[in-house]
C-alpha cells in the first residue's frame, strides 16, 4: 500500500472515530451539541479535526436570536423572589406576593389590557385560577400536557410565540396577551345583550375564563348569560379567577396604605427635624 493511500485511510478512520465520539457524547448529555466541535484533548490530525468541526457546526442547533423584549424579561426575572409553599404532599416554590403583583402589572401593561376592559387584577386572577401561582406541569383529561405557571397547552404556547412555558416571566406576559384575545371574544358574545355596566364587566371576565379554559368547541356552550351548562372545572376556574382578582385588589390597597404610612412617617420626621433647636 502506498504511503499516500495509507494516510488517506488513517485520516478517514480517525475522522469516523471523532464523529462517533462527538455524537455519543452529545447524545449522552456530556457535551452540549452546539459546543460539540470544541472538545478538548482530541488527538486527531488537523484534517480530521477540521472535518469534524465543519460537520458538528452543520448539525449544531442555531443560536436563537434575542428579541427586543428579552432584555426587559431578564431584568424582570432578576426581581422575582421565590418562597416555598406546600401543595398536597409536595413542597414547591412560588413567587412571593410582591413578585406576583410585579408580574401581573407588567403583563397587563404590555398587553394593553386596559383597552379591552381588563387590568392587572385580572391577570393575577387568571394565574390564580390556572395554577394558584405555583409553577408545575399538569395534564388534561384527554392527555394533553399543561405547562408551567400559566398551564399552557403546547399548541397554545406555540401559537402565542412562547419559547419557554416554564419561564414565569414569559408565561405571565403571554397569558395577558391570550387574555386580550379572550376579552375581544367575550365582548363579541355580549354585544347583543342589554346589560348594566357592572353586569357587562362581570360577564366579560367570565368569558375570559371560558376562553382561557375551554377549547373552541367547548366555548360554544356559553351564550353570554348562563354558566351553569359549562363543565364544573370551568365554573371553578371562573370562581378562582374572581377570588384571585379580589386578592390582587386587596394587596394593591394594602400597598397603598403602607406607602401612605411611610409618607406620613417621613413627613413627621422632617417636621420634627425642622422644629429641633
Amino acid at each position: 500500500m502506498r504511503p499516500s493511500t495509507a494516510l488517506f485511510f488513517t485520516t478517514g478512520a480517525l475522522l469516523v472515530l471523532v464523529l462517533e465520539g462527538l455524537a455519543l457524547a452529545s447524545w449522552q448529555g456530556w457535551i452540549p451539541r452546539r459546543h460539540a466541535a470544541h472538545v478538548p484533548h482530541m488527538k486527531a490530525p488537523p484534517q480530521a479535526q477540521a472535518a469534524a468541526i465543519d460537520v458538528a457546526e452543520q448539525i449544531a442547533e442555531p443560536d436563537v436570536p434575542e428579541r427586543p423584549v428579552d432584555a426587559y424579561y431578564r431584568e424582570l426575572r432578576s426581581q422575582v423572589r421565590w418562597v416555598p409553599t406546600r401543595l398536597g404532599n409536595e413542597v414547591l416554590f412560588t413567587p412571593d406576593m410582591r413578585s406576583r403583583m410585579l408580574l401581573a402589572k407588567s403583563a397587563a401593561k404590555h398587553a394593553r389590557l386596559d383597552e379591552v376592559g381588563l387590568g392587572f387584577a385580572d391577570v393575577y386572577g387568571i394565574i390564580n385560577a390556572e395554577s394558584s401561582w405555583v409553577p408545575r406541569d399538569g395534564i388534561s383529561r384527554d392527555g394533553t400536557p399543561n405547562l408551567g405557571i400559566a398551564q399552557f397547552e403546547p399548541a397554545t404556547a406555540a401559537a402565542l410565540g412562547v419559547r419557554d412555558p416554564h419561564d414565569v416571566v414569559e408565561a405571565v406576559h403571554a397569558a395577558a396577551e391570550h387574555m386580550r384575545e379572550a376579552a375581544a371574544w367575550s365582548a363579541a358574545r355580549l354585544s347583543t345583550l342589554k346589560l348594566s355596566k357592572s353586569e357587562r364587566a362581570a360577564r366579560l371576565r367570565d368569558g375570559v375564563s371560558i376562553y382561557y379554559n375551554l377549547s373552541s368547541r367547548g366555548r360554544t356552550l356559553w351564550d353570554g348569560r348562563d354558566i351553569s351548562r359549562l363543565p364544573a372545572a370551568t365554573q371553578s376556574h371562573i370562581r378562582n379567577a374572581r377570588l384571585g382578582a379580589q386578592e390582587a385588589a386587596w394587596l394593591e390597597a394594602q400597598g397603598k396604605v403602607v406607602q401612605a404610612r411611610r409618607g406620613r412617617s417621613r413627613s413627621e420626621a422632617l417636621v420634627t427635624a425642622e422644629a429641633a433647636p
